[in-house]
């Protein structure tokens, strides 16, 4: 376990950052599919809910993948490996886990995997 960080800062603002999410997809959870009904809806009002509805799914994708990149390092939290690297196993600077303290790569790793 890293001594050299506060891990009751990052704890909380994990914690912080899943809750708005949770909060947020029970917000959308019930959200109605697209009406295609021709009749009562013109064909540019259709494509019009048709694009909205596809932003709004991608949002969601996005904030579910987070979600799971937040449980996973409160999972790493628990099993005394969070803030290092998952590649290379190197400690992740702090600076790094304050602006992102979901992070799984320390920089190095990181800039060679985007390079690929």
């Amino acid at each position: 376990m890293r001594k050299d960080i506060d891990m009751t800062y990052f704890k909380k603002c994990l914690e912080e950052r899943l809750a708005g999410i949770m909060d947020g997809q029970e917000a959308k959870k019930g959200k109605a599919p697209v009406e295609l009904d021709q009749a009562r809806v013109g064909r540019l009002s259709r494509m019009d809910a048709m694009q909205q509805h596809a932003i709004s799914q991608a949002a969601y994708n996005l904030a579910d993948l987070e979600r799971q990149r937040i449980q996973s390092a409160l999972g790493r939290m628990l099993a005394d490996e969070y803030g290092y690297c998952v590649i290379c196993g190197e400690e992740i600077a702090e600076g790094r886990l304050r602006f992102d303290p979901s992070a799984l790569t320390c920089i190095a790793c990181a800039q060679k995997t985007e390079a690929r």
